[in-house]
C-alpha cells in the first residue's frame, strides 16, 4: 500500500480559490456592495485574508469599488463571463421558447437575475399588432414582475431579504409595496411553481413566469408577457403551457 504526500502549495492554491469563490458568492447577494469587514463576517474569514483576496480580485476586475459605501461589488469581468454563460443558455433554451410561443401565440421571454434586477437575455416575439415586448438587455424590478417573482420564490428567504430594497418602488396602484405582502405571495408561488404579474409594473401589461435550472444549478426565468385584455380569463391555460415547457427544459438539462 503506497501513500502519496499532498503538495502543500497545491493545497494552499485550492484553498485560495475556494475562499475567492465564497467572497464572490457573498457579493452576488449584495449588489450595493459590502465593506471588507462585512465580507469577512459573511464568509467567516479574517479581515486581512479577505483584503488580500479582494485586492487580487480587483486587479483581475472580478470585483470593483462600490462608491456608495466605500466597499466592493462584483466587477466587469464577472459580467463578461456571465454574458458567455447567457449565450450558451440562449442556445440551449431557444428551441423550447419558440415552441412555447407558437403554442400560446404570445411573446416569450428568457431572463436571469442580475445585480438585484431581472435581466432579459432572449425573446421570441409573437405576431400580434398589440404585444408586450422588452428588448434583451433591459432590466426590470424583481418585486412586481412575473419573472422576478418566480426567481425570488426559488431563493431562500434570507437571500431574498438581503436582495430586496427596504422600500419596494411603487409603479402604479397595482404594485405590491409591502415586503410582508410580497413574501406571502412568494409562498404561493413556491407552492404552485408559477408567478403572475397583474399590471403591477406597467398598467395594461400582465405576465406569467416560472423558473428553470441549468446544469450548473443557475436559475433562469421564462415568462409570457401580454396585454391585459388577452391575459384575464386565460391565466390557467398560459400557466399550464409554461410549466410544461419548464419541465421539459429541466429534463433536457438533466439528460445532457
Amino acid at each position: 500500500m503506497s501513500t502519496e504526500k499532498q503538495d502543500p502549495s497545491r493545497t494552499a492554491n485550492v484553498q485560495v480559490i475556494s475562499r475567492a469563490a465564497k467572497i464572490l458568492r457573498a457579493l452576488k447577494n449584495h449588489p450595493k456592495g459590502l465593506s471588507l469587514s462585512q465580507i469577512a463576517k459573511e464568509v467567516d474569514m479574517a479581515r486581512s485574508t479577505v483584503q488580500r483576496i479582494v485586492t487580487t480580485l480587483e486587479q483581475e476586475r472580478f470585483v470593483s469599488s462600490a462608491s456608495s459605501n466605500g466597499g466592493y461589488r462584483l466587477g466587469a469581468e464577472i459580467a463578461m463571463l456571465a454574458g458567455a454563460v447567457h449565450r450558451d443558455l440562449r442556445e440551449d433554451i431557444r428551441p423550447f421558447l419558440i415552441k412555447l410561443s407558437y403554442q400560446v401565440n404570445e411573446t416569450v421571454d428568457l431572463s436571469v437575475l442580475d445585480n438585484g434586477k431581472v435581466l432579459f437575455v432572449d425573446q421570441i416575439i409573437a405576431p400580434h399588432p398589440l404585444q408586450a415586448t422588452s428588448q434583451p438587455g433591459a432590466s426590470f424590478p424583481l418585486h412586481c414582475t412575473a419573472n422576478g417573482k418566480a426567481i425570488l420564490a426559488s431563493m431562500p428567504r434570507a437571500e431574498v431579504e438581503k436582495l430586496l430594497p427596504d422600500h419596494l418602488q411603487q409603479f402604479n396602484d397595482h404594485t405590491i409595496t409591502s415586503r410582508d405582502e410580497l413574501f406571502k405571495e412568494l409562498e404561493v408561488v413556491r407552492n404552485h411553481g408559477v408567478a403572475f404579474a397583474r399590471e403591477e409594473h406597467i398598467e395594461g401589461i400582465c405576465a406569467v413566469g416560472a423558473v428553470v435550472v441549468d446544469r450548473m444549478g443557475n436559475l433562469s426565468a421564462i415568462s409570457i408577457p401580454l396585454p391585459a385584455t388577452r391575459f384575464y380569463g386565460n391565466e390557467e391555460k398560459l400557466a399550464a403551457a409554461l410549466l410544461d415547457t419548464c419541465k421539459n427544459i429541466n429534463r433536457h438539462f438533466d439528460f445532457k
